[in-house]
């Protein structure tokens, strides 16, 4: 069942980093972990989910969900193989033409594996940092109040759930209005030139997982990206 919620103390060893989608090119998402000398030792690693389909190593990413100092919120599109396995209520070719293609040709038994560990994935991952909680979920946050998530998720599940998993609004708008009552909030999903930052809210998918993009690292304490610095947007309206 998936997890609502999952909570991580501060780290006091080490640096915590979040990361945009993976979507199955691990070995390009370790090279950007070698050039910040990533220590999975003292360091952790948060990501904002879609760790599998389009690209050549999605079968990877059981493995990584394994390791102590990796953590990673359910994307869509492990919605989609949790889903598929569950109820058959995908729109395969959707699926397919979005890079679900390996997965629908695995074995029924390797088809559970992943889907089972897909579904521990929690929706949201909330950090503490010395400057006050980080929350992340794969799209977009669905209320304006983080105080008041917890209580959406119960009354408005499946709304809040597609919410967290495919909303794109905030960017098409230009919304900078932010969410209160957390120090920052981070997503991936959709794309982008570079980080933007609308508010308080962090988008960080570079598109690593294409041939002209790169993975962009956010250092929780600090709010900084690396390669680059975000575009930080005006308020909307």
């Amino acid at each position: 069942m998936l997890v609502d919620v999952e909570r991580f103390a501060r780290n006091t060893l080490g640096r915590d980093w979040a990361v945009g989608d993976i979507h199955g090119h691990f070995s390009r998402l370790r090279a950007a972990l070698d050039a910040v000398r990533f220590d999975p030792e003292r360091d952790r690693l948060f990501s904002v989910g879609d760790l599998t389909d389009r690209g050549p190593e999605c079968q990877e990413a059981p493995r990584w969900l394994a390791q102590p100092w990796f953590h990673a919120v359910q994307g869509n599109h492990e919605d989609y193989a949790v889903r598929y396995v569950r109820t058959g209520l995908v729109d395969t070719e959707n699926w397919r033409v979005n890079g679900g293609g390996w997965f629908l040709e695995l074995s029924p038994e390797d088809q559970r594996t992943h889907a089972e560990t897909y579904a521990r994935m929690p929706l949201v991952i909330e950090v503490e940092t010395a400057d006050g909680l980080v929350g992340m979920v794969h799209a977009d946050c669905p209320v304006r109040d983080w105080s008041k998530l917890a209580r959406y998720l119960r009354d408005r599940y499946k709304r809040a759930r597609g919410i967290c998993q495919w909303s794109r609004e905030r960017l098409a708008r230009g919304d900078a209005s932010g969410v209160r009552g957390i120090r920052a909030v981070v997503v991936g999903h959709t794309p982008l030139a570079a980080p933007t930052v609308l508010g308080n809210v962090y988008h960080i998918d570079t598109a690593g997982w294409m041939p002209d993009g790169y993975f962009t690292l956010l250092d929780l304490a600090t709010l900084r990206t690396t390669p680059r610095e975000p575009v930080k947007e005006a308020v909307f309206g």
